[in-house]
């Protein structure tokens, strides 16, 4: 009987002593090394981290290491990873997320503010849950910027011809289409290949996405269109939902505070990157918008008549690009 006494105390004492067992909460992204994704990534899971307790801890994985978008979205819905930075693809969630891949429709980020809380979090966020996902916050992608090896881009007429990457997005390629070019879609992680070897003449991205996957080097050509703002979203799957409640609030309130520092961080790099991709020899030129403006009407139009109840979201962003 003393025996088996000792033999339980020395047990309970092992186990108050043992490490906890350390529980990740994954964090997986497309964005390279250098992109606003990595950078914002990065600062979330500092902020975050010094907050949670043991054994919790967001690990980040970028460059596409837990898959590519569309991958990242199954994988949060089965369970095998917590969380997620769509963009575009979140179009293939719900409709209604089309609304970001109509041309010239946020003018700023501070528009794109209001409409983040008019429109993203009463309408768009709840057909996201509806679909297994829960949208934590509203970061960014980026005002997007055409990038190409055939010529400069000046008006849609120079598009034509032009075998132009684009993420996965149905209006994106409708978009493109009607503007002229061969739009194919393609994950971001093959498309540096697909320019340096001519698969692909052109793609169109934030230039924090241009610069960080190093696009400048195989393209000689940069377009600055600005044809579409797209938002990134801190998104949780299922395995998230798991987590005790006082976790999820943390990691929560950190991933809404980081929207501060990603808008000021994407302005800064908005100005910066496009000496850093002068530098690689690549042409830059302005672009006048409002012919690729006056050519945008069928794609309002479109969108308006095959997702129903666009049009009146359509109108409260206008709306709201108007409020001072």
């Amino acid at each position: 009987m003393h025996l088996l006494r000792l033999t339980a105390v020395a047990a309970a004492v092992a186990l108050v002593s043992a490490p906890l067992q350390a529980r990740e909460i994954t964090f997986g992204h497309v964005g390279g090394p250098d992109s606003l994704f990595s950078d914002s990534a990065n600062h979330f899971a500092e902020l975050v981290n010094e907050r949670l307790p043991e054994p919790y801890e967001v690990v980040v994985f970028g460059s596409s290491q837990l898959g590519t978008d569309s991958e990242l979205l199954q994988r949060m819905r089965l369970g095998t990873v917590d969380l997620a930075l769509p963009s575009t693809i979140m179009s293939s969630v719900a409709d209604e997320f089309g609304l970001f891949e109509l041309p010239y429709l946020i003018q700023d980020r501070e528009h794109m503010k209001r409409v983040e809380e008019e429109i993203v979090w009463p309408t768009l966020a709840p057909l996201a849950e509806q679909n297994g996902y829960r949208i934590l916050a509203v970061w960014e992608n980026g005002f997007r910027h055409i990038t190409n090896n055939r010529r400069a881009i000046n008006t849609p007429e120079d598009l034509r011809g032009v075998k132009l990457r684009v993420p996965q997005g149905v209006w994106r390629v409708r978009m493109f289409e009607e503007f002229g070019a061969e739009p194919s879609p393609m994950s971001l992680s093959e498309v540096f290949m697909a320019l340096q070897t001519g698969v692909m003449d052109g793609q169109e991205n934030p230039l924090a996405q241009i610069a960080g996957q190093r696009f400048q080097e195989v393209q000689d050509y940069l377009s600055l269109t600005g044809h579409v703002y797209t938002p990134a979203y801190l998104t949780a799957g299922r395995r998230f939902n798991n987590l005790p409640d006082e976790i999820q609030e943390i990691v929560i309130e950190a991933a809404k505070e980081t929207q501060a520092f990603v808008y000021e961080h994407a302005a800064r790099l908005d100005e910066d990157l496009i000496d850093v991709i002068r530098q690689a020899n690549t042409e830059v030129n302005e672009v006048d918008t409002s012919v690729f403006i006056d050519a945008s009407g069928p794609i309002y139009e479109a969108f308006a008549n095959e997702v129903s109840g666009s049009q009146e979201l359509i109108d409260r962003v206008l709306e709201l690009g108007n409020d001072s």
